[in-house]
């Protein structure tokens, strides 16, 4: 994997990265924007301009031809949104890279968020918040980091309120464009089979127009990147601007478990159990990973076997992390039969899990068996251009930095069974404990037992 980084004169951080494998390529464009940016007033703009960036655009004017164009490429496209960062991408063959860039420019540097697009938009949206409120598996999360952030806008959700999308205007969304949208803060990823592609026979126009071939000996010093790099230019050098306003740091202060509990008449009741951590700078990440990956990481985890193979109590049961610029958290989620009693003993086994692991009782075959694990996953995932794309580009939009595939498989090898240990018991606190549930349940039916 050949990786350059390098930055226009506009400040556009851009990362090209050759997998010397198919010629195909994702072109990622990600900006430091998200709903944790946001207000109770405009909750839910960063997700909804995600939408508005696909409806039209200066060169591009519907979202009809956008789609068409992509699609008449052989390509895939789409977009996120998450609490502290948006994606744009647009995955298709290496000799369709100019049109891909000119696409994915034209859609977020020119939108034309036309008053009537916006007004329809916002059915759409409303029917993808009640989407996630009849998909309570998904739901759950967003409750818990409701409960555990719910006096920060980090604890809002994604999606926003029906009551603050509709009540959006073309205004809201260039305000918000203003506010974040500046080359500073974004980060243009090209990952893929970029050395297969063909060079382009000219390096400039002739004055007469026509292409101006490059000589044997301009051919020969060209890297394979100086292409790429001479599109970037030409499509991202007008952006400008660099304004950004900043997001509000979580002040955490837990003395005691926290419950939140969503009645709802369901066929099964799901919940994430989980405790306060740090944050994406912390050193202790990779021993989190580990440490999430012997609990709930697989089927071969601890709480797979426990939870679901020896009592039956789930379908699915995993632990994982989420690590922002200033919080974090280690989580359980899990979907468990319909009956109060089952659902506690399920409970119990999570948090008695936690605690062995805090008290020591750590084999080192399966602290190596979670390495491998961890190591099989990230390499596994490298086999997909847009995952390269992602996980190297939201690295660099949130520290700045990122770490090759080699250096994060030696901190993976560095975590030793005293740092786990060490980190069970500074983690699995009971006054840190957050609890969050949805099923036909009242809040009451918990609170002594998630307290003992």
């Amino acid at each position: 994997m050949n990786i350059k980084q390098t930055q226009l004169k506009n400040g556009l951080r851009v990362l090209l990265i050759d997998t010397k494998a198919f010629p195909t390529l994702t072109t990622l464009l990600l900006v430091g924007a998200g709903s944790r940016y946001e207000n109770e007033k405009n909750n839910g703009v960063a997700h909804f301009f995600e939408h508005m960036a696909f409806k039209g655009s200066k060169k591009y004017p519907s979202s009809f031809i956008i789609s068409s164009i992509v699609e008449g490429l052989g390509g895939v496209f789409n977009a996120f949104t998450s609490k502290d960062h948006t994606g744009y991408w647009i995955k298709a063959t290496v000799d369709h890279f100019e049109t891909m860039i000119d696409v994915l420019s034209d859609m977020v540097l020119h939108p034309l968020l036309k008053e009537e697009e916006i007004e329809r938009e916002k059915g759409v949206i409303v029917e993808e918040i009640n989407m996630y409120e009849d998909t309570p598996y998904r739901k759950v999360a967003d409750y818990f980091e409701n409960l555990l952030y719910k006096n920060n806008p980090l604890g809002m959700d994604i999606a926003g309120t029906k009551e603050t999308v509709t009540s959006f205007t073309r205004k809201t969304f260039v305000d918000y464009i203003q506010s974040l949208y500046q080359p500073k803060n974004a980060v243009l990823v090209v990952a893929g089979g970029l050395s297969k592609a063909r060079r382009r026979d000219f390096e400039s126009a002739s004055p007469d127009g026509s292409p101006k071939p490059l000589t044997q000996n301009q051919a020969s010093s060209l890297s394979v990147f100086d292409d790429y790099l001479n599109v970037i230019e030409e499509k991202f050098s007008e952006w400008h601007g660099d304004k950004k306003i900043n997001f509000q740091k979580v002040k955490e202060s837990q003395e005691k478990p926290e419950i939140f509990v969503k009645y709802k008449e369901t066929q099964q009741a799901h919940f994430v159990l989980g405790y306060r951590a740090f944050s994406l700078f912390d050193k202790r990440r990779y021993a989190l990973s580990v440490l999430s990956s012997i609990l709930g990481g697989g089927m071969s985890s601890r709480l797979f076997i426990e939870v679901r193979e020896r009592r039956g109590l789930c379908y699915y049961v995993h632990t994982g992390k989420e690590l922002y610029q200033d919080v974090g958290y280690i989580a359980t989620s899990a979907g468990v039969v319909n009956n109060l009693d089952k659902i506690k003993e399920a409970v119990k086994v999570i948090i008695d899990e936690h605690e062995k692991i805090a008290a020591g009782d750590l084999k080192d075959e399966e602290i190596k068996k979670a390495k491998e694990y961890l190591k099989g996953k990230l390499l596994l995932s490298l086999e997909d251009s847009i995952n390269i794309a992602n996980s190297f580009g939201t690295s660099l939009v949130l520290t700045n930095k990122y770490k090759t595939v080699e250096e994060v498989i030696k901190e993976i090898e560095k975590v030793t069974k005293d740092d786990l240990i060490s980190l069970a018991k500074q983690l699995f606190v009971k006054k840190n404990l957050n609890f969050a549930l949805i099923g036909h349940f009242k809040e009451s039916k918990f609170e002594k037992f998630i307290s003992l």
